[in-house]
């Protein structure tokens, strides 16, 4: 499954680790325009836990997200430095850095419109070079910063939205986005039973075996 990593946040937060296509395989934000379900179809995954019936794959299990690890990848484990608990887990492939996070949405659907245009303008005031495209599940999101290539998938489901992203090098674009759609068509979803607010990010809770390493990096400062 890989080795367990312990990474902490840096300045510039996510948007600046995250991979992009090629340019003829984008369109602008005309996409916007386009009119389209709120839900993706349910059938090609990611799925939610209820509806899921065992592969075979094997996963990481992070409570609200049951993530693959593709062979010869590495999971990393970013660390909040003020609380001590789990930002963020990340699997590191040779195409590039994949995360995976979950939030709560509603039942209609169509968290991840609001919060792609949302993404996108601020990838623009940050001064990348963004584009709108249309992918497996609807609105995909590239762009450039600097040498990085970073895109971003969403998937809305009833009561659950997930989003995917990729960065990594420019010249590794063109195979990070199929690895970055594998990933996500793979991802169970757990979003449990309790109310919350819309866009609230579901709880991360690492493996047994992972907490207990990174205790033991903690305590060896």
């Amino acid at each position: 499954m890989g080795i367990f990593g312990r990474k902490r946040r840096t300045e510039g937060g996510s948007a600046g680790r995250h991979a992009a296509p090629e340019a003829d395989d984008t369109i602008e934000d005309e996409a916007y325009d386009d009119e389209e379900s709120e839900l993706s179809d349910v059938s090609d995954g990611p799925f939610d836990v209820a509806d899921f019936e065992d592969d075979g794959v094997p996963r990481i299990d992070l409570g609200s997200v049951k993530v693959p690890v593709p062979d010869g990848s590495q999971v990393q484990v970013e660390m909040d430095p003020e609380t001590q608990g789990v930002r963020a887990v990340h699997v590191v492939t040779e195409q590039g850095q994949i995360t995976v996070s979950a939030y709560a949405a509603p039942r209609s659907g169509g968290l991840w419109r609001e919060v792609s245009t949302e993404l996108a303008e601020q990838l623009r005031a940050d001064g990348a070079k963004v584009n709108i495209g249309r992918g497996v599940w609807g609105l995909e999101i590239s762009a450039i910063v600097g040498d990085v290539a970073l895109r971003f998938v969403g998937v809305d489901r009833p009561r659950w939205m997930l989003r995917g992203v990729i960065a990594g090098p420019q010249s590794e674009a063109a195979p990070a986005v199929e690895v970055l759609r594998e990933i996500v068509r793979r991802t169970i979803v757990d979003r449990g039973d309790a109310p919350m607010p819309v866009r609230t990010p579901l709880t991360i809770t690492l493996p047994e075996a992972v907490a207990e390493h990174i205790a033991a990096q903690q305590q060896q400062g």
